[in-house]
């Protein structure tokens, strides 16, 4: 992979304050995340992406929207080679510190998911993105460039809010998926949990998962497997909330595989 310059990053202009809001709420983000207060994290969807994942010793793997770098960390300390890359500039910067007080060889960069044009063609054997393609705007070029800086055969995985049960709100209104599921919709999500430092707001995208398939597909990233998320034993009794998972999922983690382009 190229020597990454920050100050050559090119960020593509978004609609909306999509990063805005989440350089807005990184320390917020950093206590919710490094204090054991996201229980859909630790109890169910962390498990269950790690399962699939499997053995990453020696890969290189490149975390997309990595924000602060949690998982990014377990990734490297599991023996992989490790890019991160975030479009919010506060949140690569804790991850940086972190990365000062824990030296685990990872390299993070200021970079939008949907523009990877300083990462060089076939350079990772995996890419992860968890939960966090539902907020980025342009994830079909978010999706090509995986596609292109996927090595052939390479896995990528990723984890979002399962469509399919999500209940959104926009202006005001609650609309489940069975009111209305079809169309892609722009809605806000409102962090005002009593256990958040502060709470805050960040905005995310519903798409359907025909959508999804659809971008991985033109990319020639062919689903291989998936999995709905339940909560262990374990996890129910550290996380009594994590029950309402139990008869319907809260998540989708979907891998897909790089067939060989020409």
């Amino acid at each position: 992979m190229k020597k990454l310059s920050i100050g050559r990053i090119r960020l593509l202009r978004r609609k909306g304050n999509v990063k805005e809001e989440w350089n807005a709420a990184s320390g917020a983000w950093v206590d919710f995340v490094r204090e054991g207060k996201d229980h859909y994290r630790d109890g169910l969807n962390n498990p269950a992406a790690f399962k699939l994942i499997g053995n990453v010793k020696d890969k290189a793997v490149l975390d997309l929207a990595c924000g602060e770098g949690y998982n990014t960390r377990i990734l490297a300390r599991k023996g992989a080679k490790v890019v991160g890359v975030d479009f919010s500039e506060k949140q690569i910067a804790f991850a940086k510190r972190e990365e000062e007080k824990e030296e685990l060889g990872i390299r993070y960069y200021v970079m939008e998911a949907s523009d990877l044009k300083e990462i060089e063609h076939r350079s990772f054997d995996f890419v992860t993105c968890f939960m966090a393609l539902q907020d980025i705007e342009d994830y079909e070029k978010a999706v090509e460039e995986v596609s292109r800086v996927l090595k052939n055969y390479g896995r990528f995985v990723f984890s979002i809010p399962h469509p399919c049960f999500e209940t959104i709100t926009v202006k005001g209104k609650r609309i489940s998926p069975m009111e209305r599921y079809f169309g892609i919709v722009k809605y806000p999500v409102h962090w005002d949990m009593k256990r958040l430092s502060k709470h805050f707001k960040t905005s995310s995208f519903r798409r359907t998962l025909t959508d999804y398939s659809a971008a991985l597909h033109k990319n020639k990233l062919f689903i291989s497997r998936l999995v709905e998320p339940k909560p262990t034993e374990k996890a129910l009794k550290k996380y009594p909330r994590l029950r309402d998972t139990q008869a319907r999922p809260q998540s989708i983690i979907i891998e897909s595989t790089k067939i060989l382009d020409s």
